[in-house]
C-alpha cells in the first residue's frame, strides 16, 4: 500500500512537472512570437521608412528636374546642382545704377534759362572730350537746347540734392527755377547757357549731334570748358573732386558717395 501510494506521489509530481514545463514552453513560444511579431513591425517600419526616404529622395529629383529645366528656359547656369540665384525681369529696363544726377542749365536764346535734371548722362569720349545727355522731347529744356545747341552740366553735391529733386519734377514753362530754388547764375566762359553758382564743377558743352532713340533723344556734345571751384584745388594743382561731396542716383534713390575703396589701377600696383 505504502508502495502503491508512493508511486502515484511520484506520478503526480512528474505531471505537474511535465505541466509546468508545458506552459513555460508555451510562454517561451509566446514570447518567441511576440519578438517575431515586433521584428515584423520593426521591418514594418524600416520598410514604411524607406518608402519615405524614397519618397523624399523622389520628391528632391522632381525639384532639381524642374528647377534645371526653369534654369534652361531663362538661359541661367547651375554650379554643383544649385540655381544661381538669379531671376530674369518679365519687362527688360534700364539698370545701369549708380548713375549721377546732374543739374542741366540751359537757355533760349532770348533770355529765359532753365535746369532740368538729367540721370541719362554720362562720358562718351576721351579726345576730343564728349559727353551725353538724354532728354524726353517733350522737356521744355529740349527745345531750348536744340535751338541753341549749347548747355552746362552742373555736378550735383548732398546740398544741392533737394533743388535737384525739384528741377527734374517741375517744369520751366510754369516758373523760373533758378529763382524758385535760389540758385544763383554765373556767365559761362564758352557757351551762351549759365553756370550754376553752387555747383562744385560745370562742364560746358556744345551739340555736335542729336540722335532720336525712341521715348528720348541723344544729345552728343563737345566739352568747351570746364570751371571748378578753387576750394578743390590745391597749393600745387592737383584737383580733389573727393572734398566735393557729390551724390548718385540709383533706382529712384539719391545718395551720397561712400567711403574710397581704391584708385585707378591700384590691384596690379607693386607695393613698396
Amino acid at each position: 500500500m505504502r508502495q502503491d501510494r508512493q508511486r502515484k506521489k511520484t506520478a503526480k509530481k512528474k505531471e505537474t512537472w511535465q505541466e509546468h514545463g508545458h506552459e513555460n514552453a508555451a510562454h517561451a513560444h509566446g514570447n518567441a512570437a511576440h519578438t517575431h511579431e515586433n521584428a515584423a513591425h520593426m521591418h514594418g517600419s524600416a520598410a514604411h521608412t524607406h518608402e519615405n526616404a524614397t519618397h523624399t529622395h523622389g520628391n528632391a529629383a522632381l525639384n532639381k528636374q524642374k528647377i534645371k529645366k526653369e534654369m534652361r528656359q531663362t538661359g541661367r547656369q547651375m554650379t554643383s546642382g544649385k540655381p544661381l540665384g538669379k531671376i530674369v525681369f518679365e519687362k527688360p529696363g534700364n539698370m545701369l545704377y549708380p548713375v549721377p544726377a546732374v543739374m542741366v542749365s540751359c537757355t533760349d536764346g532770348e533770355g529765359r534759362d532753365n535746369v532740368l535734371t538729367v540721370a541719362w548722362a554720362g562720358t562718351v569720349c576721351s579726345d576730343p572730350p564728349m559727353v551725353s545727355v538724354s532728354i524726353r522731347p517733350s522737356r521744355f529744356s529740349h527745345e531750348m537746347i536744340r535751338k541753341t545747341g549749347e548747355f552746362v552740366i552742373n555736378l550735383t553735391t548732398e546740398q544741392l540734392v533737394p533743388a535737384a529733386d525739384f528741377c527734374g519734377v517741375r517744369s520751366g514753362r510754369d516758373m523760373d527755377k533758378f529763382e524758385a530754388c535760389h540758385l544763383t547764375k554765373l556767365p559761362a566762359s564758352k557757351v551762351s547757357a549759365p553756370l550754376i553758382a553752387e555747383s562744385p564743377v560745370n562742364i560746358e558743352c556744345r551739340v555736335t549731334q542729336v540722335i532720336h532713340l525712341g521715348s528720348h533723344d541723344l544729345f552728343l556734345a563737345e566739352v568747351v570748358a570746364v570751371d571748378a571751384d578753387a576750394s578743390l584745388m590745391d597749393e600745387k594743382g592737383g584737383f580733389h573732386l573727393e572734398k566735393a561731396d557729390l551724390t548718385a542716383w540709383s533706382h529712384g534713390r539719391y545718395y551720397a558717395l561712400g567711403r574710397t575703396l581704391g584708385s585707378f589701377g591700384f590691384s596690379v600696383r607693386k607695393t613698396k
